[in-house]
C-alpha cells in the first residue's frame, strides 16, 4: 500500500482491538488512525520508521503497542523513553486518557512530531520532552517507565531509574527476550516477569519485560 487508505485500514484496526479484548470506543480508533496517518505522512521528510507502508505500520507499530496497553492497567503516570515517533507511548495515551504519558528523546525532529500529534488530536495527557533522559528531572516521578526497543535493559535502567517512584516499575517491549540482557541487570534490579504478547496479523516474536528493584 503506497498510500494511506484509511476506509482499508480502519476495520483492520477495529478488528485488532476487539481481538485484543480492549474497551476503545468510536472517537479513540479514529483518534489512532489520524496518529498513525500523521506518522506515514511525517516518515516521508522525517524518516521516524523505516516501515514506510501503512498496513506494515498498523500490524508493526499499532497493534504491536496496543497488545501492551492492558499491561499498563492501574498506571497514572507513565514515562516513555526513546519514544521515537511516539511508540508505545501516543497509543497509551490515546487508548488509557486517564493516564498521564510523558515521552522522552534526543532527536529534535522526532520530538516535533510527538508535539504535533499533541496539538493536532488535543491530547492534554501528553507531554514532551527533548533530552537524555539521565538529564530529565521531575517533581512527580512516574509509577511506569517504558520503552520499545530503546536499549539493553540494564542501560534502560541505570538512565532512567532516578526517575521512578519507590514501589514503581520498568515494563520494556522486546521482540525476544535475551537471557543475557537480564543477566546484566545491576544487582538491586530484577526481571518480575516476562510475558509473551500475540500481536493480531504479525507472526513475530513479542515479549514484555517487567523490571523492578529488589526488596
Amino acid at each position: 500500500m503506497t498510500f494511506f487508505d484509511r476506509p482499508k485500514l480502519a476495520p483492520i484496526l477495529a478488528d485488532g482491538v476487539k481481538e485484543l479484548g480492549l474497551n476503545l470506543d468510536g472517537k479513540q480508533r479514529e483518534q489512532l488512525l489520524d496518529y498513525l496517518a500523521l506518522l506515514f505522512k511525517w516518515n516521508k521528510v522525517y524518516n521516524l520508521t523505516s516501515v514506510r507502508d501503512p498496513m506494515q505500520m498498523m500490524t508493526h507499530h499499532l497493534l504491536d503497542s496496543l497488545a501492551a496497553v492492558s499491561a499498563f492497567a492501574g498506571a497514572r503516570n507513565v514515562l516513555d523513553v526513546g519514544a521515537g515517533g511516539g511508540l508505545p507511548g501516543m497509543v497509551l495515551a490515546i487508548a488509557c486518557p486517564a493516564m498521564t504519558v510523558a515521552m522522552i528523546d534526543t532527536v529534535h525532529k522526532k520530538t516535533a512530531f510527538l508535539t504535533q500529534v499533541k496539538a493536532e488530536l488535543e491530547l492534554a495527557n501528553v507531554a514532551v520532552h527533548t533530552m537524555r533522559v539521565e538529564q530529565l528531572q521531575v517533581s512527580d516521578k512516574f509509577d511506569v517507565i517504558t520503552s520499545r526497543a530503546f536499549a539493553d535493559l540494564s542501560d534502560f535502567v541505570n538512565w532512567s531509574g532516578h526517575l521512578l517512584v519507590e514501589g514503581g516499575q520498568f515494563i520494556a517491549l522486546k521482540g525476544t527476550a535475551p537471557p543475557e540482557e537480564q543477566e546484566r541487570l545491576p544487582k538491586q534490579w530484577k526481571v518480575t516477569k516476562l510475558v509473551p504478547l500475540r500481536v493480531p496479523g504479525l507472526d513475530a516474536e513479542r515479549h514484555l519485560v517487567f523490571i523492578q528493584k529488589s526488596k
